[in-house]
Order: C-alpha cells, then structure tokens, then sequence
C-alpha cells in the first residue's frame, strides 16, 4: 500500500478564527484562546504573545511549530525620494506580488496599497500589471501578509499604518471569496484593528461584484476606475467596458452607496491626448450629477509599450488643472491626487515587471 502523505499545514494567516478555534480544541487547549493567539499574529506579525493576553506555557510554541507563520520572502525594496516604499514578496511557488506604502501627509500616518491577484485578467491598455498576465488569485493569508509587512515598513518610518486600498495587482471583486475574509480579519477590532472604515475595494467596474460587496455590509468604501466618461473611450482602454456600461456601473455604485452609506470615489487617470479634454471633464461631471461621488484624479505614471502598443503620456500639468477646474466649474466634486514615487517603479505592476524582464536576460 502507498503511504498516506498528510497534506502540509496552512499558513496561520489562512486560517479563520473558527478554523483556528476547531484545531485549539483537538490540541487540548480553551478554544477561548485563539483570539489572543490571532492577535498576536495581526498585531506584531509574528507568534508572540501580547503581555496582555495570558495563555497556556507552550501555547504559542505549539502554534509556530504546527503552522507556518509565513508563506512570502522579501524580493525587492524600493524607496522613493518622497518616501513611497514598495516591496516585491516571493510566494511560496516562486510568483511574486507587490505591496506599497505611501506616508501621510500627517507625519504619524501611513497609507497602504495592497494586491488581490498575481497579475491581472483586466488587460486595461495602460497598465504594466496585465501586461504580465493573469497567473492566480491570491489566498486571504497572502493579502494579509502584505498588511503585515506594511505594519512593520510603517512602523520602522516611525508611522502608523491606518487605511488600506485595494489597487495593487489584480481586480478584488474577481477574488471576493479571499479578499473579504481578508478584510474581515484586517479590520476587526479584536485581530488587525485597522477598522472597516479605513478599508477601501477598487474595481474596474465588475458590477456583480460592487453587488456582493453591497450584501455583505462590511460597510468599506469602494472606488470605481472609470478613466472614461463615455463607453468608446472606456471600451478602448478598458476591455471589462464591453460587458459593463458606465451606466451599469454607477448605478450598481449608487446602490452600494445608498445602503453602506460610504461615498463612492470615481478613479480617473489623465492620459495626454486620450481622456484629458475639457469636453470629456464636462460629460464627467455630467454623470456625477445628483450623485454624492468625489472624482479623484491621478497623473499617469508611464508604463512603456502597451498591449496595443501605444505608449501613453500623463496630461500635462497646465491640461490636468485645466480639467479639474472644469470638473468643479460644473459642480462635481474633484480633487487631483498626487503622484507617488515617481523616480521609483511606483505604477502597479512596474517592478514586477523589471523583475520578470532582468530574469530574462539572465
């Protein structure tokens, strides 16, 4: 008879609450303690006991030596004049994903941005991400793993990391059954402690996504990337607008919004020649009429030869400030974000990219 190989241990960081509390009670231990274990994982981001929680003798040695604390390895740091830090982490099956943390404008506070997927389906013509492919749905410990390692590069800048948004790699809604659990535990108050509040899920407009977002209440807020106001356009940077209309977009945000109460943010990345008129800045605001959205723009940050190859160049300044004057002239509420970590690979997918094209030639 073949040996029967028991499948290896997942990662603690994979592991609900309730899954944790059904191994604590074949071990022998008070399922009651596996809230204080789990938070001295989400807190610290590693097995040691909070001084406040008083647990069994071997209770924490047990759990490092039954569980792996961690699945992913630093690959790459980058560090950016302006303090933007992105890493590169190694997953267990060599694929890497990338995380960024980008510092406050309050000096005590740090922001996050965290990935869902290795690569990306989308195939949005200006970003480096999908030109890489999609290759798999992150699990929710890996997305939690990126939290961590932001916790601890936060922490050593002397911040605090307080929000998270999903638009790293990957559409969220596309792995919803990894990223809400996710969410769950990152912002509950008795593990991460982040808050739901300071979460936010972005997505290119996957409607019955923004709809299962709407049922679960988790009562984070969700960021749409429109980059078009009218479907021509959208369908030509965004392949995803052939099956959803702007307007089956806004209005699934619109339902979202209503019953979350969370204002929805419309994600709009000027590129020079494409979707910077004036005209397009008025068919914008005309959408956002009657809708309690704020429209965050962003200077494109280039990415080289696209999948259709064309190369696309960020608006410049004089344009982009001629937009958003335009955006609030017709009464939308608009703000222009700055661009992070310009003399880094900061854009989404970038150093992932370079890591896979140095590989190459190696």
């Amino acid at each position: 008879m073949m040996p029967v190989v028991s499948p290896a241990p997942r990662p603690l960081l994979d592991l609900s609450a309730e899954e944790l509390s059904s191994w604590m009670a074949t071990q022998g231990y008070k399922t009651g303690h596996t809230l204080p274990v789990l938070r001295s994982v989400y807190g610290a981001g590693q097995v040691t006991a909070p001084p406040k929680d008083r647990l069994p003798a071997g209770l924490m040695d047990h759990v490092a030596t039954a569980f792996p604390s961690t699945a992913a390895t630093l690959a790459q740091r980058q560090v950016s004049e302006d303090g933007t830090c992105k890493l590169l982490l190694r997953l267990p099956d060599g694929r890497t994903v990338e995380t960024v943390l980008m510092p406050d404008y309050r000096p005590e506070r740090a922001a996050g941005c965290i990935s869902s997927q290795v690569g990306c389906a989308m195939g949005c013509d200006f970003c480096a991400t999908t030109q890489t492919g999609f290759e798999r749905n992150l699990t929710s410990g890996e997305i939690i793993e990126q939290f961590l390692h932001l916790r601890r590069e936060a922490a050593a800048a002397g911040r605090t990391l307080r929000t998270i948004v999903f638009m790293g790699m990957g559409e969220p809604m596309l792995n919803l059954r990894n990223v809400l659990p996710a969410v769950r535990r990152m912002a509950d108050p008795q593990l991460g402690a982040l808050g739901w509040r300071q979460v936010t899920v972005s997505t290119v407009g996957i409607v019955p996504g923004i709809e299962e977002l709407t049922e679960t209440s988790l009562g984070v807020h969700l960021a749409v990337s429109l980059h078009a106001p009218d479907d021509a356009t959208r369908t030509a940077l965004l392949p995803m607008g052939r099956r959803f209309p702007v307007q089956d977009i806004l209005a699934a945000a619109d339902r979202y919004q209503e019953k979350s109460g969370r204002i929805t943010t419309i994600q709009y990345c000027l590129l020079e020649g494409v979707n910077d008129s004036l005209n397009q800045a008025r068919d914008l605001a005309s959408l956002m009429k009657d809708r309690r959205m704020h429209i965050n723009l962003l200077r494109y940050n280039p990415t080289g030869l696209s999948l259709k190859g064309r190369t696309y160049a960020p608006s410049s300044m004089e344009q982009t400030e001629a937009f958003l004057t335009t955006l609030r002239q017709c009464g939308a509420v608009a703000h222009l974000r700055r661009a992070r970590g310009p003399d880094i690979d900061a854009a989404c997918g970038q150093l992932r990219k370079r890591e896979g094209a140095e590989k190459e030639k190696v």
